[in-house]
C-alpha cells in the first residue's frame, strides 16, 4: 500500500516563505509521483537555498523511495523525525521506507506512533497490520486489521457508497469506489459485483480484500458465503478455520463453520459445535434448530425432536423450527402444537418483509398437522396460503423452462450423439439418480448406499453447476445457443468436464468404494450432456404416480432450488416437461436410462432391487433389503421414512385432496393417463 490515503499532511514546522520558495515546494510536489527525479532536483535546489528546510527534505525522501533508493530515504527521514516526531505525513513515509528496506522494527515504530494521533485513519492500521505480521506478531496484525476495518466504518465516502449500493443505485456506488484500492473499499466493490450477478468479479475483489487485510474478519464471512455458493467447499472450510481463531472469538464465526461442515456432510463436526455453544449460553433458538436439523440428518430422531422443541419453546414464532419438526413425517403435531401455531400465526403481521418466511413455514407445518388430524379442507387451506406465499419470493418462468426442456430434447437425439464419437471421462464411478424431488429417489439412494461397492454422498450441485456454466457461454454471447456450445466441445473438452465433475465431487466421497451417487433430481435435465461428458456413469430415474408425486412436492417446502414446486400447475408442466425429456432421452439412447417406479417398488421390493442392481453390474446383496437399517446421514425431506421398512400408506393419499386438484390435473394433460407409460413424444 504506497497511499496516505488520508493520513493528514500537517505542515513541518516551515519557516517564513517568500513567494518563490513556496511556489518551488509546490512544483516539486506535483512532480513527485509522475517524474520523481525531477521532484527531487526540485527540491534539492530548495534545499541549497533553505537548508534543513523540513517539507522539502520530505519531498526529497519521498522522491528517494520511488526512485528505489529507500534506504537513502530512511537515513534523511530517521533524522527528520527526530525533530519532527508528531508529523502524520512524515510517520507515513518513515515507515513505507523502513519497510521497503527490511527494518521492520521502524516501522511498527513509526506506524504505532501514527495510529496513536490518527487513529481514525484506516490505511495506518492496515500498514501496521502487514508489518507486525512480518515481525511474526500475527495476532497483533489481525487486531491492527480490525482496527483499521472500524476505523474505515466512519469513512464518508465509503458510507455513501453502501447507502447507494443498498438503495440499488449500483453504477453510482462502483463510481464512489473508483479510486479506491484499500481493503473495505475493495470488500464493498465485490459485493456490488455480486449483487449484479458477477460471481467471478465478486470472488476476485473479496478474495483481494482478504489478501491485503488477512484480519479483515467480515471480508472472510463473506468470502466463506460466495465460495459455499460457488461449491467451492474446501477453500471455504479453510477460510472458516481461519475465523475461527479471530481475537473477537464471536460465536457467529462458529456457526459459520458449521453450516461449512454441514455442506460437506461432516454432520457430527456441526453437531460438536452446537452443542459447545449451547451449553454456554442455551438461549439460542436459531441455534437449538440447527443441532436439530444435524441430529435429523444423522438418524436421531428424538434428540431432533428435543431441539426443534427448545427451538420453538425459545421463539414461538420461529416457522422453520415448526416446519421442521412436522418435516419429520413420523412425528404428530398435537393439538397444543396447533393452537401455539395458530397463536403464532396470528401475532405476526403478513405485510412485514422481513417475516414472510415465519409466515409460509407456519402454514406449511398448520397444512401437516391439520392433514395428519385429517382434517383435510383445512390442511388444503394452510398448503395454499403457504404455497401462493412463497411462489412470490421465487422466479421460475414455466413457458421459458418448457422452451428450454424441448430445445434439450430435440439436440440430444440419436444421430446426434452418434455424430460426437468418442470423448468424455471413461470412469464408471457416478450413479446418478434423478426425477422429481418426493418420487422415491432417497429410496432408491438408502438401497443402493446399503450395497459394499456404493457410496452415498447427498445431493451434488455439481452437474448443474458446470451446465450453467456452459450455458452462460451461451447467455454471454459466445455462442448463438446451446447447440452452437455443444457442437463446440472437442472429445478433450469433453473428457476435461467429465474429469472436473469428478474432481468436483470427490470431497463427498469418505470411502474407496468404486461407485457413487449424486443424487440431485433435478440432473434429469442434463442427462444428454452426462452421456457426453461421462458416458459410462449409470443413470437411474426414480418416478412416481405424477399425482402423488406432484401433490407431495407442492405440500412439501424445500430449502432451496425447486422454484416450481409452489403452484399446482407450474409442478405439473414440470413433470410434464420431465416426461417428455425423458422419453425423448430413451429414444435416442435405448436401455441407457433405467427406470425405477415407486409403486412397483413397494409391490415387489426384493424384484426391483435385483433388477436395479441388474443394471448397474453389481451383485445381489441382501443389506439392500435391509436398506433401513444403514445409518449414514440422510438430508432430504425423506430422511426419517427410509429409516423404515417400505411402507404403502402413502401411494393414493394425494386422494384425499382430489377435490382441489383440479389445476394439477389439468396441467399433466396426456401424462396422467399414459401412466405408467409415457405418452408419445412430440419433439
Amino acid at each position: 500500500m504506497d497511499s496516505a490515503s488520508g493520513i493528514a499532511a500537517k505542515a513541518i514546522s516551515p519557516p517564513p516563505l517568500d513567494p518563490a520558495l513556496d511556489q518551488a515546494l509546490a512544483c516539486a510536489a506535483r512532480h513527485l509521483d509522475a517524474e520523481p527525479a525531477t521532484a527531487l532536483a526540485q527540491a534539492e535546489a530548495i534545499l541549497r537555498q533553505a537548508r534543513g528546510f523540513a517539507p522539502a527534505e520530505l519531498i526529497a525522501c519521498q522522491a528517494l523511495r520511488r526512485l528505489g533508493q529507500p534506504q537513502a530515504a530512511l537515513t534523511r527521514l530517521s533524522r527528520l523525525a527526530r525533530n519532527q516526531p508528531r508529523v502524520p505525513a512524515l510517520l507515513w513515509e518513515l515507515a513505507q521506507a523502513a519497510s521497503e528496506t527490511g527494518d521492520t522494527g521502524q516501522a511498527i515504530a513509526a506506524l504505532e506512533n501514527l495510529t496513536r494521533q490518527q487513529p481514525t485513519i484506516a490505511s495506518g492500521w492496515f500498514l501496521l497490520a502487514g508489518e507486525l505480521r512480518k515481525a511474526g506478531r500475527d495476532q497483533d496484525g489481525w487486531r491492527a486489521d480490525l482496527s483499521g476495518v472500524h476505523a474505515a466504518s466512519r469513512d464518508r465516502d465509503l458510507l455513501d457508497a453502501a447507502v447507494a449500493m443498498n438503495e440499488g443505485r449500483l453504477d453510482d456506488a462502483d463510481a464512489r469506489l473508483s479510486a479506491r484500492d484499500d481493503p473495505p473499499a475493495i470488500r464493498l466493490a465485490g459485493e456490488i459485483q455480486w449483487r449484479r450477478g458477477d460471481m467471478s468479479r465478486a470472488l476476485a475483489l473479496v478474495e483481494r480484500a482478504v489478501r491485503l487485510a488477512p484480519g479483515f474478519d467480515l471480508a472472510r464471512d463473506f468470502l466463506i458465503r460466495l465460495l459455499l455458493q460457488n461449491n467451492r467447499l474446501p477453500e471455504a472450510l479453510d477460510h472458516a478455520e481461519i475465523l475461527t481463531a479471530s481475537p473477537l472469538k464471536h460465536p457467529g464465526y462458529d456457526l459459520v463453520k458449521a453450516s461449512v461442515l454441514v455442506r460437506l456432510g461432516d454432520q457430527e463436526g456441526a453437531r460438536t459445535i452446537y452443542e459447545r455453544l449451547l451449553a454456554v449460553r442455551p438461549d439460542q433458538p436459531q441455534v437449538w434448530q440447527n443441532l436439530g436439523h444435524a441430529l435429523k440428518t444423522l438418524g436421531q430422531q428424538a434428540d431432533a425432536i428435543h431441539a426443534y422443541r427448545r427451538a420453538v419453546a425459545q421463539q414461538p414464532t420461529m416457522g422453520e423450527a415448526w416446519w421442521s419438526l412436522a418435516n419429520l413425517k413420523t412425528v404428530t403435531l398435537t393439538a397444543n402444537d396447533v393452537a401455539a401455531m395458530e397463536r403464532a400465526l396470528a401475532s405476526l403481521e403478513p405485510e412485514e418483509e422481513a417475516r414472510r418466511e415465519d409466515i409460509f413455514h407456519l402454514h406449511f407445518s398448520l397444512g401437516k398437522a391439520y392433514e395428519d388430524a385429517k382434517d383435510y379442507p383445512a390442511a388444503f387451506a394452510h398448503y395454499d396460503q403457504g404455497n401462493r406465499l412463497r411462489r412470490t419470493m421465487v422466479l421460475h418462468d414455466a413457458d421459458s423452462f418448457a422452451a428450454e426442456v424441448k430445445a434439450a430434447s430435440g439436440l440430444f437425439t440419436a444421430p446426434f450423439i452418434a455424430q460426437r464419437g468418442d470423448g468424455g471421462c471413461p470412469a464408471p464411478d457416478p450413479i446418478f439418480i434423478v426425477g422429481l424431488p418426493r418420487a422415491g429417489s432417497t429410496l432408491v439412494e438408502q438401497i443402493l448406499s446399503s450395497h459394499s461397492r456404493v457410496e452415498g454422498t447427498m445431493e451434488l450441485p455439481d452437474m448443474m453447476a458446470i451446465a450453467g456454466r456452459l450455458q452462460s457461454r451461451v447467455d454471454e454471447g459466445e455462442f448463438p445457443d446451446f447447440r452452437a456450445m455443444i457442437l463446440s466441445l472437442t472429445p478433450a473438452d469433453r473428457t476435461r468436464l467429465g474429469e472436473e465433475y469428478l474432481e468436483r465431487t470427490r470431497i463427498h466421497r469418505r470411502s474407496d468404494k468404486p461407485h457413487f451417487i449424486d443424487k440431485l433430481p433435478n440432473n434429469w435435465q442434463h442427462v444428454g450432456l452426462i452421456q457426453l461428458i461421462l458416458p459410462n456413469a449409470r443413470i437411474i430415474d426414480a418416478r412416481r404416480h405424477p399425482m402423488g408425486c406432484c401433490f407431495s412436492g407442492w405440500k412439501q417446502h424445500f430449502a432451496r432450488g425447486q422454484a416450481f414446486s409452489y403452484d399446482l400447475t407450474d409442478i405439473g408442466r414440470y413433470y410434464r416437461a420431465y416426461v417428455d425429456h425423458m422419453t425423448a432421452f430413451d429414444t435416442a439412447m435405448p436401455g441407457r436410462v433405467h427406470r425405477v417406479l415407486y409403486e412397483r417398488m413397494v409391490a415387489d421390493t426384493p424384484g426391483e432391487v435385483a433388477r436395479l442392481l441388474d443394471h448397474l453390474g453389481l451383485p445381489f446383496e441382501e443389506e439392500c433389503l435391509s436398506f433401513w437399517r444403514n445409518r449414514r446421514a440422510v438430508r432430504t425431506a425423506s430422511s426419517e421414512q427410509v429409516r423404515q421398512p417400505i411402507f404403502t400408506d402413502g401411494l393414493n393419499h394425494w386422494r384425499h385432496f382430489a377435490p382441489w386438484l383440479g389445476p394439477l390435473e389439468e396441467a399433466l394433460g396426456p401424462v396422467l393417463p399414459a401412466y405408467p407409460d409415457a405418452p408419445a413424444f412430440l419433439g
